[in-house]
C-alpha cells in the first residue's frame, strides 16, 4: 500500500488579497502608504547646528529663574539701534560647604548694567553689556555669505581667570553644516551636522583643551515629527543625555530630559512644560533631586510685562523668589 501525491497537494497555498474583502481601516492604510511620497536624498532638507539641537527642550526646561528684583527697560534711538538698562537687587549664591552644611549661604548684591545694542536689516549684529562690578560683556556677528558666517563671544572682568573670548566660524552647506571654535584658554572645538532624511539628522563634535591637556569626542541624533522633537547625545567625558519635547497644542509643550554620568553613575532626570498664553507665558519644571521651578511673564501693555519667578530646593534648603518688570520691546 503506498502513498500518492499530485502536484495540487504540494502547490503552495495562494497569497491573500488584502485589497479586495478587506475592512475600509485596511484599505485607507494601503491607500496612505500608495500616495506616501518617496524621499529625494539629494534634497534634503538643512539641519539645526550641532550647538541648538537642544534649543526647543530647553526653552521648556531651562526657565528665566531669579531671585530678588529686577527691572529693565529697552530704548529704541531708531530703527537698528536701541539702549537697555538693568538694575538688579538680590543675592549672591556661596557654598555653604565651608561651614560643613549643605544650606547655601548669600550675599545680598545690587548691579546696574547698561547696554547698547546695533541691530543691521541683513541679520549683523553687536550687542554690548557692561556693569557697575567692571564685567564687560560683547557679542557680535557676521555674515560673510548665505554660506558662511562668523561670531564673536566676550566676556572681560578685572578679576584673574574670569574673562573669555570666543569666536565660531559657521558653514552651511545644502543638507548640512559645520562649526570652528577657537576660545581662551587654548580652547579648539569642531562639529558637524548632517540631514541623513527629512526627520532625521546626526552629527560629532571634537574639542580640545589645551591647558588641561584634555580632549573628548561627541554624537549626536536628533528626530523631527510633526508634534515632537527627540534628541540623544554621548560623549566620551562619560555624559549621556536625551531629551523630548512634544506639542500637544499650539500653546502647550512638554519636555523632558535624562542626564547620566558614568563615572559617577548619577542620573538626573526633569520634566517641565511652556505654556504661552495671550496675555502671558508660564514656566516650570521638576527634577529627580526635588527642585521645583516655575517662571511666569504677563504682559500689561504693549511693551510692559511683569515677572514672577520661584525655585524650591528643600534639601539644600535654598529657595528663590524674585520678580521684576521690563518695559520696552
Amino acid at each position: 500500500m503506498g502513498i500518492t501525491s499530485s502536484k495540487a497537494d504540494t502547490a503552495p497555498p495562494p497569497m491573500p488579497n488584502f485589497t479586495k474583502g478587506t475592512s475600509p481601516v485596511v484599505q485607507q492604510a494601503l491607500k496612505d502608504l500608495e500616495e506616501e511620497p518617496k524621499t529625494d536624498y539629494l534634497n534634503l532638507p538643512p539641519p539645526v547646528r550641532y550647538e541648538d539641537i537642544q534649543r526647543e527642550v530647553m526653552m521648556a526646561l531651562k526657565p528665566d529663574v531669579f531671585e530678588g528684583l529686577r527691572f529693565e527697560i529697552t530704548r529704541p534711538l531708531n530703527q537698528n539701534f536701541f539702549l537697555t538698562h538693568s538694575l538688579f537687587m538680590g543675592n549672591l549664591e556661596l557654598p555653604g560647604a565651608a561651614t560643613g552644611s549643605k544650606q547655601m549661604l548669600k550675599v545680598p548684591v545690587g548691579t546696574y548694567e547698561f547696554g547698547a545694542n546695533l541691530i543691521s536689516e541683513k541679520g549683523h549684529f553687536a550687542l554690548g553689556r557692561i556693569t557697575t562690578d567692571g564685567r564687560l560683556s560683547g557679542r557680535l556677528k557676521y555674515d560673510f555669505a548665505d554660506w558662511l558666517s562668523s561670531r564673536v563671544n566676550m566676556q572681560l572682568s578685572n578679576e584673574a581667570g574670569q574673562s573669555q573670548v570666543m569666536g565660531d566660524i559657521d558653514v552651511k552647506g545644502k543638507d548640512w553644516n559645520g562649526q570652528l571654535k577657537l576660545g581662551t584658554p587654548q580652547f579648539l572645538g569642531l562639529n558637524y551636522f548632517q540631514s541623513l532624511t527629512p526627520s532625521l539628522s546626526a552629527g560629532g563634535e571634537f574639542f580640545w583643551l589645551g591647558g588641561q591637556l584634555r580632549s573628548g569626542l561627541g554624537l549626536a541624533l536628533r528626530h523631527t515629527g510633526q508634534q515632537h522633537i527627540a534628541t540623544m547625545q554621548v560623549a566620551t567625558t562619560g555624559i549621556l543625555s536625551a531629551q523630548y519635547a512634544h506639542k500637544v497644542t499650539d500653546k502647550v509643550t512638554l519636555a523632558t530630559d535624562l542626564l547620566y554620568h558614568w563615572a559617577s553613575r548619577e542620573a538626573t532626570a526633569t520634566v517641565g512644560y511652556d505654556v504661552t498664553l495671550r496675555q502671558a507665558r508660564l514656566q516650570g519644571k521638576i527634577d529627580s533631586a526635588g527642585v521645583v521651578s516655575c517662571y511666569i511673564m504677563e504682559r500689561f501693555a504693549p511693551g510692559i510685562n511683569f515677572l514672577l519667578s520661584a525655585e524650591l530646593d528643600h534639601a539644600h534648603k535654598n529657595y528663590k523668589f524674585g520678580f521684576g518688570f521690563t518695559a520696552g520691546e
